[in-house]
């Protein structure tokens, strides 16, 4: 894994290329709703009355039905293009959360039912910007940064969405956030999706198959990996809360959960900063090793102060992941695939993190705050295992795939992107 010099004036060089910024923007605002539904959702039944199981029940509804919806929405972009996916799902979306935050808990199936249909159509806004990276920035080294800025930018979001609910909720009312919140997710997918690049944009024609992008062997080992990253960040966030109980500090929470923010978005800066050459299945392999290595001391659970230490020691090479990540999902997505395949990749990450918060506590319950962040250890190895074991089929495809694919169809001629140049380089 060898670097180059920073080439090109880093993040700044992408934000300044036509349209980039405002789909960032666009994409990280009308990501609000999902960034901040379970927050949202918890501070509105606990202010209706309802118990914190009934909250943790409608999330839960919430959770699946996105992690359903994200693929079936991803394909259906890939298949008919952004906008007449990404508008309507956002608003259906919306639409749903709005009911239930209307109509509140006093009827429990339309509660459940509003919160599935928000979640089932929350538009893959994410898989989507990454599809559109190669057609708006062309060069490889261009479109790797800006994954690693889209990762950091992830961070931005978890950091400052819950501020903006907490806000709302002391401005006017939970009710009151959820609705603004959803609104400004419509805002935002319609600034997406009326931008130049997103109304052109056109999927690489496809092979027709009922698996679509799962059929790619490559794509299948990198979410298996990633379903035990998930697991690992799922399992510090309730470990960090029995963290702070023992030390009957409710707050310590929070300097935890900003400090792992914090670390990302360190992380992040410092890896979207180089220019990275190599085959990036490699590198991932790497990063991967080194993103448990930094859970593992997360288990001597010192003092407030140390443990923040720690916290952000953990978090360092979370974005890193994530934005090597998306460049292998990029090359190994079958043709027509990309939006997909990307969305795969939220889905599983949701699911892992989902049942790592579900084994971090009886871990908790059964053998002390330590082994709720041992679980955290054992999912990042367990990732790390997935990607040795899977490294013959973690090579790049033969044939043009991905999101390079879909940007040349899209522009009706080679782009300068050349997704899969790397797979030569050592």
């Amino acid at each position: 894994m060898a670097t180059e010099a920073p080439a090109h004036g880093g993040y700044l060089d992408i934000l300044r290329a036509p349209h980039a910024a405002r789909l960032l923007a666009g994409t990280l605002v009308g990501r609000l709703p999902n960034g901040t539904g379970p927050i949202a959702m918890t501070l509105f039944v606990r202010d209706q009355g309802g118990s914190y199981t009934l909250a943790g029940g409608l999330i839960a509804a919430y959770g699946v039905s996105n992690a359903v919806g994200q693929p079936l929405l991803g394909r259906a972009v890939d298949l008919k293009g952004q906008p007449r996916v990404q508008l309507p799902a956002a608003v259906l979306s919306a639409l749903g959360m709005a009911l239930f935050a209307l109509t509140g808990i006093g009827h429990l199936a339309l509660a459940y039912a509003a919160v599935v249909v928000a979640g089932l159509f929350t538009p893959p806004l994410e898989g989507g910007l990454r599809a559109l990276w190669p057609s708006v920035l062309g060069r490889e080294d261009r479109v790797h940064r800006a994954y690693a800025l889209d990762a950091v930018a992830q961070e931005v979001m978890f950091t400052v969405g819950p501020l903006l609910v907490t806000l709302l909720v002391a401005l006017w009312s939970p009710a009151a956030a959820l609705l603004v919140i959803n609104v400004l997710g419509i805002l935002g997918a319609l600034a997406v999706v009326l931008s130049e690049p997103s109304r052109a944009w056109r999927s690489a024609p496809r092979e027709a198959h009922w698996l679509g992008a799962l059929r790619s062997p490559g794509l299948l080992a990198l979410l298996g990996s990633f379903f035990f990253v998930g697991l690992a960040l799922g399992s510090i966030t309730v470990a960090a809360v029995a963290y702070a109980d023992d030390r009957g500090t409710p707050s310590v929470y929070g300097w935890l959960m900003a400090a792992l923010g914090l670390g990302a978005l360190a992380g992040g800066v410092l890896y979207g900063a180089r220019r990275w050459v190599g085959a990036p299945e490699r590198r991932l392999r790497v990063l991967v090793a080194l993103l448990a290595l930094c859970y593992l001391p997360l288990m001597l659970t010192p003092g407030p102060v140390a443990m923040t230490g720690l916290s952000v020691l953990s978090g360092v090479f979370l974005a890193p992941v994530l934005a090597c990540a998306f460049i292998v999902v990029d090359r190994h997505a079958p043709r027509g695939t990309v939006t997909e395949a990307f969305s795969w990749l939220v889905t599983t990450f949701g699911v892992g993190a989902a049942l790592g918060s579900a084994v971090a506590g009886p871990a908790v319950e059964l053998a002390g705050t330590a082994a709720g962040f041992a679980v955290a250890g054992a999912g990042g190895l367990v990732a790390l295992l997935v990607l040795l074991a899977t490294g013959r089929v973690l090579t790049v495809p033969d044939t043009p795939g991905g999101a390079g694919a879909d940007a040349r169809h899209a522009d009706g001629e080679a782009a300068p992107l050349a997704v899969h140049a790397e797979k030569n380089t050592h």
